[in-house]
Protein backbone atom coordinates (compact mmCIF):
# COMPACT_ATOMS: atom_id res chain seq x y z
CA UNK A 1 0.00 0.00 0.00
CA UNK A 2 1.51 3.43 -0.96
CA UNK A 3 2.02 6.55 1.07
CA UNK A 4 -2.04 8.03 1.44
CA UNK A 5 -0.94 11.92 2.93
CA UNK A 6 0.95 13.62 5.39
CA UNK A 7 -0.66 12.39 8.81
CA UNK A 8 1.34 15.10 11.29
CA UNK A 9 4.23 17.11 11.76
CA UNK A 10 6.47 17.65 14.98
CA UNK A 11 8.37 20.75 15.61
CA UNK A 12 10.88 21.63 18.61
CA UNK A 13 10.03 25.19 19.61
CA UNK A 14 11.47 27.23 22.30
CA UNK A 15 8.60 27.94 24.46
CA UNK A 16 5.00 25.75 24.06
CA UNK A 17 3.04 27.55 25.62
CA UNK A 18 3.41 30.75 23.03
CA UNK A 19 3.76 28.71 20.51
CA UNK A 20 0.68 26.78 21.23
CA UNK A 21 -1.24 30.35 21.66
CA UNK A 22 -0.07 31.25 18.33
CA UNK A 23 -1.30 28.00 16.19
CA UNK A 24 -4.77 28.40 18.18
CA UNK A 25 -5.02 32.07 18.40
CA UNK A 26 -3.96 32.47 14.45
CA UNK A 27 -4.40 29.74 12.64
CA UNK A 28 -7.26 27.80 15.10
CA UNK A 29 -5.44 25.00 16.36
CA UNK A 30 -7.41 22.67 19.38
CA UNK A 31 -5.38 21.16 21.83
CA UNK A 32 -6.00 17.35 21.71
CA UNK A 33 -3.38 16.39 24.54
CA UNK A 34 -1.18 18.37 26.46
CA UNK A 35 1.66 17.94 28.84
CA UNK A 36 2.54 21.50 30.34
CA UNK A 37 5.64 23.08 29.85
CA UNK A 38 6.52 20.23 27.74
CA UNK A 39 4.30 19.21 24.55
CA UNK A 40 0.94 19.66 23.39
CA UNK A 41 -0.70 17.77 20.35
CA UNK A 42 -2.83 20.22 18.23
CA UNK A 43 -5.60 19.19 15.69
CA UNK A 44 -6.67 21.53 12.73
CA UNK A 45 -10.08 23.06 12.86
CA UNK A 46 -11.24 21.08 9.79
CA UNK A 47 -9.03 17.96 10.30
CA UNK A 48 -10.13 14.19 11.55
CA UNK A 49 -6.55 13.15 12.44
CA UNK A 50 -5.95 12.66 15.78
CA UNK A 51 -3.48 15.54 15.78
CA UNK A 52 -1.26 17.67 13.01
CA UNK A 53 1.03 19.16 14.55
CA UNK A 54 3.24 18.23 17.53
CA UNK A 55 5.08 20.84 19.76
CA UNK A 56 7.87 20.27 21.93
CA UNK A 57 9.62 22.59 23.94
CA UNK A 58 13.32 22.89 23.94
CA UNK A 59 13.89 26.38 25.74
CA UNK A 60 14.43 29.54 25.71
CA UNK A 61 17.81 29.47 24.68
CA UNK A 62 17.48 27.28 21.51
CA UNK A 63 19.24 28.70 18.62
CA UNK A 64 17.40 29.48 15.36
CA UNK A 65 17.20 26.83 12.52
CA UNK A 66 19.59 27.07 10.35
CA UNK A 67 17.91 25.22 7.68
CA UNK A 68 18.40 26.11 4.19
CA UNK A 69 21.05 28.13 5.19
CA UNK A 70 23.88 26.55 6.76
CA UNK A 71 21.87 23.13 7.18
CA UNK A 72 19.66 20.71 5.67
CA UNK A 73 16.20 20.66 7.38
CA UNK A 74 13.10 21.30 6.70
CA UNK A 75 11.96 24.31 4.40
CA UNK A 76 8.26 24.74 6.11
CA UNK A 77 5.23 23.09 6.20
CA UNK A 78 1.59 24.08 4.08
CA UNK A 79 -1.74 23.72 5.21
CA UNK A 80 -4.33 24.00 2.62
CA UNK A 81 -7.82 25.80 3.44
CA UNK A 82 -11.16 25.48 1.63
CA UNK A 83 -11.75 28.86 0.06
CA UNK A 84 -10.16 32.12 -0.88
CA UNK A 85 -12.30 33.75 2.57
CA UNK A 86 -10.70 31.84 4.88
CA UNK A 87 -7.33 32.41 2.73
CA UNK A 88 -8.15 36.18 3.63
CA UNK A 89 -8.98 35.77 7.04
CA UNK A 90 -6.32 33.91 8.00
CA UNK A 91 -4.00 36.55 6.11
CA UNK A 92 -5.64 39.19 8.08
CA UNK A 93 -5.23 37.25 11.64
CA UNK A 94 -1.08 36.60 10.22
CA UNK A 95 -0.92 40.71 9.69
CA UNK A 96 -2.00 41.10 13.18
CA UNK A 97 0.22 38.72 14.63
CA UNK A 98 3.24 40.72 12.33
CA UNK A 99 3.95 36.82 11.29
CA UNK A 100 3.16 37.10 7.46
CA UNK A 101 6.20 37.07 5.33
CA UNK A 102 4.86 36.93 1.78
CA UNK A 103 2.29 35.88 -0.66
CA UNK A 104 2.51 34.06 -4.02
CA UNK A 105 0.32 33.20 -6.73
CA UNK A 106 1.65 30.16 -8.38
CA UNK A 107 -1.10 29.73 -10.85
CA UNK A 108 -2.96 26.87 -9.37
CA UNK A 109 -2.26 27.72 -5.81
CA UNK A 110 -2.54 31.28 -3.61
CA UNK A 111 -0.24 30.82 -0.98
CA UNK A 112 0.78 33.36 2.21
CA UNK A 113 4.17 32.66 3.88
CA UNK A 114 4.44 33.15 7.35
CA UNK A 115 6.98 32.63 10.40
CA UNK A 116 5.67 31.06 14.08
CA UNK A 117 7.10 32.79 16.78
CA UNK A 118 10.70 30.70 16.74
CA UNK A 119 10.84 31.83 13.39
CA UNK A 120 9.73 28.60 11.46
CA UNK A 121 8.25 29.00 8.48
CA UNK A 122 4.78 27.65 7.06
CA UNK A 123 2.22 27.82 4.36
CA UNK A 124 -1.61 28.18 4.34
CA UNK A 125 -2.58 27.91 0.38
CA UNK A 126 -5.84 27.61 -1.53
CA UNK A 127 -5.69 25.13 -4.22
CA UNK A 128 -7.97 26.09 -7.44
CA UNK A 129 -10.40 23.52 -8.36
CA UNK A 130 -9.49 20.71 -10.90
CA UNK A 131 -12.44 22.62 -13.43
CA UNK A 132 -10.45 25.76 -13.75
CA UNK A 133 -7.07 24.12 -14.61
CA UNK A 134 -6.66 24.57 -18.47
CA UNK A 135 -3.89 24.73 -20.75
CA UNK A 136 -4.49 28.26 -21.32
CA UNK A 137 -4.54 28.73 -17.33
CA UNK A 138 -0.91 27.45 -17.53
CA UNK A 139 0.39 28.15 -21.38
CA UNK A 140 3.11 30.97 -20.23
CA UNK A 141 2.42 31.77 -16.72
CA UNK A 142 4.93 32.52 -14.39
CA UNK A 143 5.75 29.96 -11.88
CA UNK A 144 5.34 32.50 -9.35
CA UNK A 145 4.02 36.16 -8.69
CA UNK A 146 2.76 38.24 -6.25
CA UNK A 147 -0.45 37.34 -5.04
CA UNK A 148 -3.76 39.65 -5.82
CA UNK A 149 -6.10 38.21 -2.97
CA UNK A 150 -8.64 40.27 -3.37
CA UNK A 151 -8.52 39.87 -7.50
CA UNK A 152 -7.84 35.79 -6.69
CA UNK A 153 -11.54 36.39 -4.60
CA UNK A 154 -13.62 38.61 -7.47
CA UNK A 155 -12.33 35.96 -10.24
CA UNK A 156 -13.21 32.40 -8.52
CA UNK A 157 -15.31 33.53 -5.78
CA UNK A 158 -15.25 34.14 -1.67
CA UNK A 159 -16.63 30.50 -1.39
CA UNK A 160 -15.68 28.49 -3.68
CA UNK A 161 -14.39 25.15 -2.67
CA UNK A 162 -10.63 25.10 -3.29
CA UNK A 163 -8.19 21.39 -4.36
CA UNK A 164 -12.19 19.89 -5.62
CA UNK A 165 -10.35 17.39 -8.60
CA UNK A 166 -6.99 18.06 -7.07
CA UNK A 167 -6.55 17.12 -3.40
CA UNK A 168 -10.38 16.87 -1.99
CA UNK A 169 -12.14 14.52 -4.36
CA UNK A 170 -14.58 15.47 -6.63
Amino acid sequence: MPVQRLNHAVLYVRDVDRSHAFYRDVLGFRAKMEIPGAAVFLQAEGSSNDHDLGLFQIGAGAGASEAGRRTVGLYHLAWEVDTLAELARIRDALLQAGALVGMSDHVTTKALYAHDPDGLEFEVSWLLPAEFVTPQLLEGAAMTSPLDLDREIARYGAHTRGGVGVSVPA
